[in-house]
């Protein structure tokens, strides 16, 4: 029978000074916003986040998604050369001028897309991936379904108007939070701020001026057509927190990009995320039985948490760990839990595991046990 022991532990980490609640809210001059942080997907702030609007070129970050999620699964290398379609070189709207026929790496198109939001870079990189940009948008939306994303159809790679290409500013937060979260390579891009293509003979500058003249900019993608407005998803992170800031149809560029800056701005000014873990190290326990006598245990998995900066004094954590288990024990075996509490609200539970398997001993190694035990006694 196993026995568990409940001990009481301060978080070794809360070492910021305690600070005003959450007070106001960001100055947001769109028909939807929404703010968002990455590690727990925990919404911050959100104005008709359901509103099915259409994103501009923000669409281009399911694009994104979808080649890095390629790259990442070894279907697709940067060095990789894509032949440029007709198709590709006509689209219109920005772009970086591709000719039929021309080459250009996947890294390169990446860039052309990532800052010059290059539709017919997209387009490029979409036939390549998927043989057609038809074919391409159906795995846009059914990535867009696995993903949570009720509000959104695509009808393009691109963001290009189109009838029935939809989306909403928590579907977007939820694509930019799947790519900067998962695909951190992608910051190599979306980090830019002035670059060239062709062996420097085509400039490049990114149509986020937040990159260069916001602290912490990590990102990501802006939109714009007539009936869309202005769009963005704007990412930064400082003191290891990233934000996520959808903004979607602004009045004008400087209105979306000082919408973006006040939610973010907002979250940063409010909000921390803290490593939550024991004080101090867990005690080994003890396997009866086992080829070893004790193993030792591990949190599985991160312990981090979202908390307003006024509630940093108000974390604890409890420990539940049992005092022996007996063999087998499988590696990851749980072995007890560690309870993370603000003001009193469990808040997340952890489980702690074995981070090792023992095997049980046998007839044999129990007797041989047992001898060693009687010799080293004499």
């Amino acid at each position: 029978m196993k026995k568990y022991v409940a001990v009481l532990l301060a978080i070794g980490l809360l070492t910021l000074p305690a600070q005003a609640a959450v007070t106001g809210a960001p100055d947001v001059d769109a028909q939807a916003a929404v703010l968002m942080e990455k590690e727990t997907g925990a919404i911050l702030y959100e104005k008709a986040s359901h509103d099915k609007l259409e994103p501009a070129s923000v669409t281009k970050i399911m694009t994104l998604l979808l080649v890095m999620e390629a790259i990442d699964g070894g279907a697709l290398s940067y060095e990789d050369t894509v032949q440029v379609s007709t198709r590709a070189a006509s689209m219109g709207g920005s772009q970086v001028y591709l000719k039929e026929g021309e080459t250009m790496s996947v890294h390169d198109l990446l860039k052309a897309v990532a800052v010059a939001s290059g539709n017919d870079a997209a387009v490029a990189l979409a036939e390549h991936v998927a043989g057609s940009e038809s074919a391409f948008v159906e795995r846009m939306n059914q990535r867009a379904a696995q993903l949570g994303m009720a509000d959104t159809v695509f009808q393009n790679c691109t963001g290009l108007p189109a009838p029935g290409h939809l989306t909403s500013a928590h579907d977007i937060a939820l694509m930019s939070r799947e790519l900067i979260l998962n695909h951190p390579a992608i910051r190599e891009f979306t980090t830019i701020w002035m670059d060239s293509l062709r062996d420097g003979s085509f400039q490049l500058s990114n149509t986020n001026r937040l990159v260069r003249f916001y602290e912490g900019c990590t990102g990501l993608k802006t939109g714009f057509t007539a009936s869309a407005g202005y769009c963005m998803s704007a990412t930064a992170e400082r003191d290891g927190m990233e934000l996520i800031a959808v903004v979607m149809k602004s009045a004008t560029r400087d209105t979306r990009n000082e919408t973006a800056k006040s939610m973010l701005d907002f979250g940063f000014a409010n909000y921390t995320v803290l490593d939550v873990k024991p004080a101090q190290a867990l005690a080994p326990v003890e396997v009866l039985l086992g080829e070893e006598d004790f193993v030792q245990p591990v949190l599985s998995g991160g312990g981090r948490i979202l908390v307003e900066k006024a509630q940093i004094n108000s974390v604890d954590t409890a420990v539940t760990l049992c005092a022996d288990v007996e063999a087998p024990v499988a590696q990851g075996q749980k072995l007890g839990e560690l309870t993370v509490t603000v003001d009193g609200q469990v808040r997340q539970v952890v489980d702690i595991v074995s981070d090792r398997g023992v095997e049980r001993l046998t007839v044999p190694g129990i007797f041989k046990g047992l001898l060693e035990k009687v010799l080293m006694a004499g």
